[in-house]
C-alpha cells in the first residue's frame, strides 16, 4: 500500500513528502499516562492549555509563574495555538517563521496523481477500518469480506468493564479456562489495558462451555461480565483493522497534505444522509467498542482532525450535532470518561472561537444544559430535584451526569470582547435553559425541624451539595459573562426576576398575614416560623440575582438606564425572606434548637459556610439582604427580622424580656434565645458592615482578596499553602493572593526546621474586624485573642474598635440608616437596660459586645459623613444625637449615653472598660465635629457629661501605667465573684445539697482519718464496702442532649458487636439441648470455656467526654417508639447494600451496621443501667446465717419451687405431690407466689429483651425468640466468657487486672454485667428459677437429680456467675430478711471450695525427697483436706507426705478464678479496686483474697463450715 501510495519505494517516498512538507507550527504531541505537563498560570487562557516538557523547556513560560501536574492520557500539547496562550504560543522548535498565510490550503505540495491515488486508498482503508469495528455480528463477516470455507475454529472473547474487580475476574478465569493463576492474572491485565483479551481458542461449543462458566460466576451479584464467542476470521479482521487505523495516523504524520485528505474522507457524508460520515459512525459506535478501539480511534481523530484547524471546526460542528446522543451513551456506558469519546470536549470548547461558533451556530449552551435536565429526571410535586432514596444506578448516572458540569464550564471559560447580535441572542436562550436548571434547585431538600423524637433516617444531603458546588463556578462565569455587555446584563437581570418572581408564586400561599409594630412603625408581613415550617437552604436563583443586581451597580447601569430595569416590579419584602430563612436556620442550628435532625443538618450548615461553597451561598444571600434592606424603610426591615429570629415578642414589649426570663427556668431556652439575639445582631453587623464586594462598596476586587487576607493573618501567622486553602478559588483555580501579599503582609523565612511564614504588617491591625463574616465561631476568639495580645505587648489599650470602613455605592447608600432607625436604638437599649439589672435578665456579655460594636460603627459612620459633607449637603446621620436623648415622657428612660455612663463602671464589665472609653472619646470627637460644621448645638448638660469623663480618662491615663498589677487583679477577682454569685444564684438547690454532701462528708473524714489508709475495699458479702450511688450523666452522640441514667428514664444504649466464639471450648460442636432437659451438662469444661456457643460483646462507641467527667451513651432511645431508630440505622444498612456496588465488609442480613460516629461493625445495641443489685437488695436485719443453715433453708427453697413446677406441669396435681407439700415445711418468710415488680420503664424493658435476643440468635445461629428459656443462659454465660476472655488476655500481656483497660471495654464489662444481672426482669420467672435449681444441684445435690455431671465437667467460673445472677429470683420471694450479700459470699464460697477440690483431684503433686522441718498451717490443712477426699476418692489420688507442693498448685490453679471473680464482682456492685490491684507484680493472691472477702488460707474455708462441707464433698 505505501509503495502504491507514493508510486515509488515508500523509503524515498516518504522522506520527499516530508521535505517537502512546512513544519506544523502545532506541537500535537499526545500525551502518555502519567506524563509530565506545565501550564502557565500568567500566560494560558484556561488550566487546560498544558505544554509538553520539551515546547516548555524551549519557551517563555519556564520563566513565569506556572503549575506542574501529571497527565491522564489522552491529551495534547497546545504548543503552537495562538488561542490557548495570551503570549509567547510557541516554543523555540514551532516558531513560526514562515511568511505564508496560515490559510494556505497543504494539497498545494501534492501531485494531483498522489491526491487521487491517496485519496483513493484513504477511503477504502478507512472505511473498511470502520466498518469491521463497528461490527456487530459474532459469526460471520460483512459482505464482500466471507470466505469460501468456513471453519469451526472460535475465540472466547472476554470484555473489560468496570464492575467487576481484579480478583473476581481472575478466580472466574481459573474455574471457566482451567488456567493457572499466573496467567488468569495475565489475562485480567491485558482486558484491563486493552480492552478485551481472548481466554479460549477452540472450537463453537469449547468456547461457549467457558462463556457460560463466566457469565454463570459474575452475574450473582452485578450485571455478568461481557463475553463473546467469535469467529476467528472476525477477530483476525477486527485485529487488521485497528493497524490499519495505527497505521493512517502513523502516514498523515509525514505531509499536512495526507492530513488534510484523511480529514475530507472521515467528514465526507455517506449516501444515507446524516451522521453517515465515517467520523460519524465511530463517535455513535463508541460505548460499544472495547478500550483498546476507542485508544486507537481517539489517538487518529487528535492527530488529524484536531490537528488540522480547518476540519477541527467541521469536527466540533459534528461533535456538538451528536452531543445529546453521545452524551446518552456514555450514561448507559460503564467505562471512565478517560476512554470515552465525550472527553474530546476539553480539546474542542476551550478554543475560544470554535466555544463562540458552537454557541451561535449549534446554539451548543441549550444543548448541554437540556441535556443535563434530561438525565435528572428525578422531581418532587413542585419540580425541584430530589435525590432522597437515589437507587444504585441513580447514583451511578448523577455522577456521570456531573462531566456535563464541566463542558458548559470549558464553553464559558473564556470571556468574549466583541459581542453579536446572535451571540447575545443564543447566550440569553442558553440563560433561560440555566435559569430553569435553577429553578428545580430552588428550595430543594427542604428541612422541617425534628421536635421530641431524633430523626430515624439521616436524609440524603450530599447529592445536592455535590450538585450546588459543581455548578459554583459555572453560575459566577455566567454573571461574568452578563457584566460584559450592558444589554445582556439588563436582559439576564429581567429574566431571573422573572424566574424568581415563579418561584415566590406561592410565596404568602397559606400563610396568615400579620402586622408587626414598633416604636410608633408597623409593617406588614406573613407569619411564618423558620423552626416550625419547611425551609431550604437551596436558593441559587435568589443568589444569581443578588450577584446580577451588584453588577448593575458596578457597571453602573442602574444609574444610566433606571427605565430599562423592572426595579418597580421589585417586591424587598419578596426578596429577602428566603435569604432571611436561611441565615435563621443557620442561627438556629448554632443555638442547638435543630440538634435532633441529626449530622446531615450540621454538615450543610458547614458547607454553606465553607470556602468552597460561600461565594455563591452564604455571601450571596447576605448581598441579597443588603440589595432588600436598601429599598425598605429600615424600620420595617428590622421588624421582618426580628419576626424570622422569633425575638419579635421580647424586643416589642418592654416588660416581656423580664417576664419571660423569670418565668423561663428551661435554661436551654434562655441560652437558646440569648444564642439567637447575638446571631441578629451579627447579621445587622454584617448587612451594615460588609461592604467588600465591588457594586456594594467602592473598592476594587483587589481590596476584597487584602481584607481576606488581612482577617485570616489575624488569626496567626500562615505558610502559603495554609493560607492559599482560606481563599476562594475562581474558575482558573487562582485566588488572586500573589498580586497583593507583598502589600499587607512580611514573608518570615524558615530557620533550620520549620516552614517559612506569612505575618501580617502591624499598619494592616486597624483593618481588622472582629465580626469578620467569614471568620467561624473557633476562628473568631483566636483572632480576638491574638489581636488584643499584640494590642496588650505595644501597650495600647484592648478595645477591638470597628474599623473605617469604605462608602457604599449609590444603589446600596441608604444601609447605614439601619444604625440609626428608631427599632435598632430600641433594641441597643433594651440589651443596654438588661446589663444595668443584670440580675432580672438572661443576657450575655457577647450580646453587649455586639451592641457596643454597632455603637462604634454608626459613630464612625458620622464621624465620615462630617468630614466629607460638602457645603450644601445637609446630614442626615445623626446617631450621636439620638444616643443623647432620654425617652419619651412616660417611660423617662435614660439616654443610650447615659446608660453607657453607667456601665462604665459596673464592676461585672471591668473587661470592656477600654471599648466603653473608645465609644466616649468617638462620640465626644464627633460632637466636635459638629459643633465646628456649626450644626445643631450640643446641650449643656450632655456636654457636661463628656467633658468630665473625659478629664476621668486623662486622670486614668496618667495612673494607668502605675496601677496596671492593680486593675487587673481587681478586674479578674470582680470576675470570678460575679460568674460565683451568678452560677450560685443559678443553682441555688444544687449548691445547698453540695453544701450538706460536703458536710457529711469531711465528717466522716474527720470520724476515718486516722484509719483512711487500713480500709479495707471488699467487693461482696455483708462486709461490702459502701460506695455512695454517682449521678451518671451520658450525652447522645446524635442530638447531644443529656441525660441521667435512671430505672425510669428512657433507655441509652451503646452499640455492640456480639460473636459466637469457641476459642476456649474443647468440644466445639455441643449444642445446648432441648430447653425441658436442660441441666448442667451446658457448664462441661473445655478448656475454661463453655461448649456451647460463647458470645463475646464490646461496647463499640468510643466515650463521649462530659464535664462531669462522666462517659457518653450513644443513642437515646424513647418514648412509644424506642427502637425505632436502632431499627432505622440497620434498615438503612441494607438499603445501602441496594445502592453501592461494591462489597461491604459486614453482613447486612444478618443485622449487623456500622456505628453512626465512629463507624465500628456493629449488631445489636446493649442498655447504660444503674447499678441493679442495689434495686434488689432489701436490708438485712436476720441474724448472721452460716453457710452450713444458709445451705439447709435455700435447699428447702429450691425443693418447694421443684415440686411447685412439677404441679404445674402435671396435667392434675397428683396427691403424692400434694402429700410432698404438706410435709415440706416451707422455710420462715419464704412466698413462692409472691410476684416481684419490674422496676425499669418500658424503654429499659424493651433493649433488655432487644439484647439478650441478640445474644440468643448469634449465639445459637437460630430465629429470635425472646421467650426461650435458653435466652438467659446464653446472657450469662456470654458475660462470663467475655470477662474470662478479658482475663487471659491482660495476663497474656502481663498487664494489671484493672486500669489498664480502655474506656470502651469498661464502658462494655459495666454495661454487660450489669445487663446480665438485670435481665431476669424481662424472663419468665419459673423458667430462671429452675435453671437456679438445676445449677444449684451441680454442687448440692438433692434426692431427685440424677445424672449429675462430674465435678471436673464443671467449668467454676460460669457456675459462680449463672449462680450469682439467678439467685435474685429465688431471693426476692424469700422475706425472712436474709439480704441479697449474704446469698451472693455464700454461693462464692461454696464455688471456691468445689474449685480447690477442682485443683486437687487434677493436680500431680511430685515429691522432691526434701521435707520440710516445719510445715506451716496451710500446708497441715491441705494434707488434711487431701486425706478426706482420699477416702472417697480411694485409688485414684496416692499418698502424699509434703502439702508444700499441693499449697502451691492450689495457689496457682485457683488465681484465674479469683482474678475473674474479682473482675465480675467489681463491675456488679461498682466497689472501688484496691490500687495494689491496679499495678502488675506483688503479691497478688492476698490482695485478691481480701478484696472477695476470702481467707488467705482458703483451706480455713472447710474447716470453718466443716460440718457441711464434709457431706458435700462425700
Amino acid at each position: 500500500m505505501e509503495w502504491y501510495l507514493c508510486g515509488e519505494d515508500p523509503t524515498f517516498g516518504f522522506q520527499k513528502l516530508e521535505q517537502s512538507n512546512k513544519p506544523s507550527h502545532l506541537c500535537g504531541r499526545v500525551f502518555k499516562v502519567g506524563e509530565p505537563t506545565y501550564s502557565c498560570r500568567d500566560c494560558a487562557v484556561d488550566p487546560t492549555c498544558v505544554l509538553c516538557m520539551e515546547c516548555f523547556l524551549g519557551s517563555i513560560h519556564r520563566e513565569h509563574r506556572y503549575r506542574m501536574t501529571t497527565s491522564g492520557g489522552g491529551g495534547f500539547c497546545d504548543c503552537g495555538d495562538t488561542e490557548a496562550w495570551k503570549e509567547g504560543p510557541y516554543c523555540q522548535k514551532h516558531e513560526h517563521t514562515s511568511e505564508t498565510t496560515e490559510e494556505e490550503d497543504p494539497l498545494v505540495h501534492l501531485s494531483e496523481d498522489m491526491i487521487a491515488r491517496v485519496y483513493n486508498i484513504f477511503a477504502i482503508m478507512f472505511q473498511y477500518a470502520v466498518d469491521i469495528l463497528t461490527w456487530e455480528k459474532e459469526n460471520e463477516l460483512p459482505q464482500g469480506l466471507e470466505t469460501v470455507e468456513k471453519s469451526d475454529t472460535y475465540y472466547c472473547m472476554l470484555f473489560n468493564d468496570e464492575v467487576h474487580t481484579y480478583e473476581q475476574v481472575i478466580y472466574t478465569l481459573q474455574k471457566a479456562v482451567s488456567c493457572t493463576q499466573k496467567e488468569a492474572i495475565a489475562f485480567a491485565t491485558t482486558v484491563d489495558r486493552d480492552g478485551r483479551r481472548s481466554v479460549r481458542y477452540g472450537d463453537f461449543q469449547y468456547c461457549d462451555q467457558a462463556k457460560a462458566v463466566i457469565v454463570r460466576n459474575t452475574s450473582r451479584q452485578t450485571k455478568p461480565l461481557k463475553v463473546q464467542v467469535m469467529h476467528s476470521s472476525i477477530v483476525a479482521h477486527q485485529s487488521f483493522g485497528l493497524k490499519l487505523l495505527t497505521w493512517l495516523g502513523n502516514i498523515i504524520g509525514y505531509s499536512d497534505g495526507l492530513r488534510r485528505i484523511l480529514c475530507q474522507v472521515g467528514l465526507q457524508e455517506g449516501p444515507q444522509g446524516e451522521n453517515s460520515s465515517l467520523v460519524d459512525k465511530l463517535m455513535l459506535s463508541d460505548s460499544k467498542l472495547w478500550k483498546g478501539a476507542r485508544s486507537v480511534y481517539h489517538q487518529l481523530f487528535m492527530s488529524s482532525l484536531l490537528m488540522d484547524l480547518k476540519y477541527k471546526k467541521l469536527f466540533a460542528i459534528r461533535f456538538a450535532r451528536n452531543y445529546r446522543q453521545l452524551q446518552r451513551d456514555f450514561m448507559e456506558d460503564d467505562h471512565e470518561r478517560a476512554v470515552s469519546v465525550t472527553a474530546l470536549s476539553v480539546q474542542l470548547f476551550t478554543v475560544p472561537t470554535l466555544a463562540r461558533m458552537l454557541i451561535i451556530e449549534e446554539n451548543l449552551m441549550t444543548t448541554i444544559i437540556s441535556t443535563f435536565m434530561d438525565h435528572l429526571r428525578h422531581r418532587d410535586i413542585q419540580g425541584r430535584f430530589q435525590f432522597e432514596r437515589y437507587t444504585a444506578l441513580q447514583a451511578f448516572k448523577f455522577k456521570r451526569v456531573q462531566s456535563l458540569i464541566l463542558d458548559l464550564k470549558y464553553v464559558l471559560i473564556s470571556k468574549p470582547v466583541d459581542w453579536s447580535d446572535d451571540l447575545r441572542q443564543k447566550f440569553l436562550d442558553g440563560f433561560d435553559v440555566f435559569l430553569e436548571l435553577l429553578k428545580c434547585m430552588q428550595g430543594m431538600d427542604p428541612i422541617t425541624r425534628q421536635v421530641g423524637q431524633h430523626i430515624e433516617m439521616e436524609p440524603e444531603w450530599e447529592a445536592a451539595f455535590t450538585l450546588q458546588m459543581r455548578l459554583t463556578h459555572v453560575i459566577s462565569m455566567m454573571q461574568d459573562w452578563c457584566a460584559l455587555d450592558e444589554k445582556v446584563l439588563i436582559e439576564a437581570y429581567r429574566k431571573c426576576l422573572s424566574a424568581l418572581m415563579q418561584c415566590h408564586s406561592g410565596f404568602t400561599d397559606g400563610e396568615q398575614p400579620i402586622v408587626l409594630s414598633m416604636c410608633g412603625h408597623s409593617v406588614e408581613t406573613i407569619r411564618y416560623c423558620v423552626s416550625q415550617e419547611k425551609v431550604s437552604i437551596h436558593l441559587p436563583v435568589s443568589r444569581l440575582l443578588a450577584g446580577l443586581h451588584v453588577l448593575l451597580s458596578k457597571s453602573e447601569v442602574a444609574y444610566r438606564f433606571p427605565e430599562h430595569l423592572p426595579l418597580s416590579e421589585l417586591s424587598p419584602p419578596m426578596l429577602i425572606e428566603h435569604p432571611l430563612r436561611c441565615l435563621v436556620l443557620c442561627a438556629q442550628v448554632h443555638a442547638g434548637m435543630w440538634r435532633r435532625n441529626g449530622f446531615s443538618l450540621v454538615n450543610q450548615i458547614y458547607y454553606y459556610h465553607n470556602v468552597k461553597c460561600r461565594r455563591e451561598m452564604f455571601d450571596k444571600d447576605i448581598v441579597m439582604l443588603q440589595t432588600g434592606a436598601s429599598m425598605m424603610d429600615p424600620n420595617h426591615f428590622l421588624m421582618i427580622m426580628l419576626s424570622r429570629f422569633e425575638l419579635y415578642q421580647i424586643f416589642s414589649s418592654p416588660d416581656y424580656g423580664k417576664r419571660f426570663s423569670s418565668e423561663n427556668s428551661n435554661k436551654d431556652v434562655l441560652q437558646q434565645n440569648n444564642t439567637l439575639i447575638e446571631e441578629m445582631l451579627n447579621l445587622i453587623i454584617i448587612i451594615v458592615g460588609e461592604r467588600f464586594v465591588p457594586g456594594v462598596g467602592q473598592l476594587s476586587a483587589t481590596d476584597e482578596i487584602k481584607r481576606e487576607i488581612i482577617h485570616q493573618l489575624s488569626i496567626r501567622p500562615m505558610a502559603h499553602s495554609e493560607l492559599v486553602k482560606a481563599l476562594p478559588e475562581d474558575e482558573n483555580k487562582e485566588t488572586g493572593m500573589e498580586s497583593v501579599i507583598e502589600a499587607v503582609a512580611c514573608f518570615k523565612k524558615p530557620g533550620l526546621t520549620g516552614r517559612g511564614l506569612y505575618e501580617l504588617k502591624p499598619d494592616c491591625a486597624k483593618d481588622f474586624n472582629l465580626y469578620f463574616y467569614h471568620f467561624s465561631r473557633a476562628e473568631q476568639s483566636k483572632a480576638e485573642e491574638a489581636q488584643r495580645k499584640l494590642r496588650r505587648q505595644s501597650r495600647q489599650d484592648t478595645a477591638l474598635p470597628p474599623p473605617v470602613l469604605p462608602p457604599f455605592c449609590p444603589l446600596f447608600e441608604s444601609l447605614t440608616n439601619i444604625l440609626q432607625c428608631d427599632v435598632m436604638l430600641c433594641i441597643m437599649k433594651t440589651i443596654l437596660q438588661w446589663a444595668i439589672e443584670h440580675n432580672g435578665y438572661a443576657w450575655s456579655e457577647s450580646m453587649l459586645q455586639r451592641v457596643f460594636h454597632l455603637i462604634g460603627m454608626a459613630l464612625q459612620e458620622e464621624k465620615q459623613d462630617i468630614e466629607n459633607a460638602d457645603e450644601d449637603n445637609v446630614i442626615t446621620f445623626t446617631f450621636s444625637q439620638k444616643i443623647s436623648r432620654p425617652g419619651e415622657a412616660p417611660s423617662s428612660s435614660p439616654s443610650i449615653l447615659a446608660m453607657l455612663e453607667t456601665l462604665q463602671n459596673a464592676p461585672h464589665l471591668e473587661v470592656h472598660k477600654d471599648m466603653f472609653r473608645w465609644i466616649l472619646k468617638t462620640c465626644n470627637a464627633v460632637k466636635k465635629l459638629r459643633e465646628r460644621s456649626s450644626t445643631s448645638p450640643v446641650s449643656e448638660a450632655e456636654g457636661n457629661i463628656m467633658e468630665e469623663s473625659s478629664r476621668d480618662k486623662e486622670k486614668a491615663e496618667r495612673k494607668r501605667k502605675a496601677e496596671i498589677a492593680r486593675l487587673r487583679r481587681e478586674k479578674i477577682m470582680a470576675q470570678m465573684s460575679e460568674m460565683q454569685r451568678h452560677f450560685i444564684d443559678e443553682n441555688k438547690e444544687l449548691f445547698q445539697q453540695t453544701l450538706d454532701e460536703l458536710e457529711t462528708s469531711t465528717s466522716r473524714v474527720h470520724d476515718n482519718n486516722p484509719s483512711v489508709s487500713d480500709t479495707k475495699l471488699i467487693a461482696l458479702g455483708p462486709e461490702q464496702t459502701k460506695v455512695t450511688e454517682q449521678r451518671q450523666v451520658v450525652t447522645c452522640i446524635l442530638c447531644q442532649e443529656e441525660q441521667e441514667v435512671k430505672v425510669d428514664n428512657r433507655a441509652m444504649v451503646l452499640a455492640a458487636f456480639v460473636q459466637r466464639s469457641t476459642v476456649l471450648s474443647k468440644n466445639r460442636n455441643k449444642v445446648i439441648p432441648d430447653p425441658v432437659s436442660q441441666n448442667t451438662h451446658q457448664q462441661s469444661r473445655g478448656g475454661s470455656g463453655l461448649p456451647w456457643s460463647q458470645v463475646l460483646a464490646r461496647a463499640s462507641l468510643r466515650a463521649v467526654a462530659e464535664a462531669a467527667g462522666k462517659r457518653g451513651g450513644l443513642a437515646e432511645l424513647g418514648g412509644p417508639q424506642q427502637l425505632r431508630y436502632f431499627d432505622a440505622v440497620q434498615a438503612k444498612e441494607q438499603r445501602r447494600q441496594q445502592r453501592l456496588r461494591v462489597h461491604t465488609s459486614y453482613d447486612v442480613e444478618n443485622g449487623e451496621f456500622l456505628c453512626p460516629l465512629c463507624e465500628c461493625l456493629s449488631n445489636t445495641v446493649i442498655p447504660l443501667l444503674p447499678p441493679p443489685r442495689r434495686l434488689f437488695n432489701r436490708l438485712d436485719f436476720s441474724s448472721q446465717q452460716n453457710l452450713a443453715r444458709w445451705l439447709r433453708i435455700v435447699s428447702q427453697q429450691v425443693k418447694a419451687l421443684c415440686i411447685l413446677r412439677d404441679q404445674e406441669s402435671a396435667s392434675k396435681p397428683s396427691c403424692s405431690n400434694s402429700e410432698k407439700m404438706d410435709e415440706l415445711q416451707l422455710p420462715e418468710g419464704f412466698r413462692p407466689e409472691f410476684q416481684p415488680k419490674n422496676p425499669y420503664s418500658e424503654s429499659i424493658k424493651e433493649m433488655l429483651k432487644t439484647f439478650g435476643t441478640a445474644t440468643y440468635k448469634v449465639g445459637l445461629k437460630v430465629h429470635p425468640n425472646e421467650e426461650d428459656p435458653r435466652v438467659p443462659i446464653m446472657c450469662w454465660g456470654s458475660c462470663a466468657y467475655t470477662i474470662q476472655t478479658m482475663e487471659r488476655m491482660l495476663g497474656d500481656e502481663d498487664k494489671p487486672l484493672f486500669g489498664h483497660l480502655p474506656c470502651r471495654q469498661d464502658d462494655c464489662f459495666t454495661s454487660l454485667t450489669r445487663f446480665a444481672a438485670a435481665h431476669w426482669t424481662v424472663s419468665s420467672l419459673s423458667a430462671v428459677q429452675g435453671h437456679f435449681c438445676m445449677l444449684f444441684s451441680s454442687l448440692v445435690p438433692n434426692e431427685k437429680k440424677r445424672n449429675l455431671p462430674c465435678i471436673l465437667d464443671i467449668d467454676m467460673f460460669h457456675l459462680l456467675v449463672c449462680l450469682v445472677l439467678s439467685f435474685p429470683v429465688v431471693h426476692c420471694q424469700d422475706f425472712s430478711g436474709v439480704s441479697l450479700r449474704t446469698g451472693d459470699i455464700h454461693i462464692f464460697h461454696l464455688v471456691t471450695m468445689a474449685h480447690i477440690v477442682q485443683i486437687i483431684l487434677t493436680s500431680s503433686t511430685e515429691e522432691n525427697g526434701m521435707d520440710q522441718e516445719n510445715p506451716s498451717g496451710e500446708e497441715e490443712a491441705v494434707l488434711a483436706l487431701y486425706k478426706c477426699l482420699g477416702q472417697y476418692a480411694g485409688s485414684a489420688l496416692k499418698e502424699i507426705s509434703s502439702g508444700w507442693h499441693l499449697w502451691r498448685s492450689i495457689k496457682a490453679g485457683i488465681m484465674p478464678f479469683l482474678r475473674c471473680s474479682a473482675m465480675f464482682f467489681h463491675y456488679l456492685n461498682g466497689v472501688p479496686v484496691p490500687p495494689e490491684l491496679q499495678e502488675s507484680g506483688g503479691n497478688q493472691f492476698e490482695h485478691l483474697c481480701s478484696y472477695l472477702s476470702l481467707p488467705n488460707n482458703l483451706i480455713c474455708l472447710f474447716q470453718e463450715n466443716s460440718k457441711a462441707t464434709n457431706t458435700l464433698v462425700e
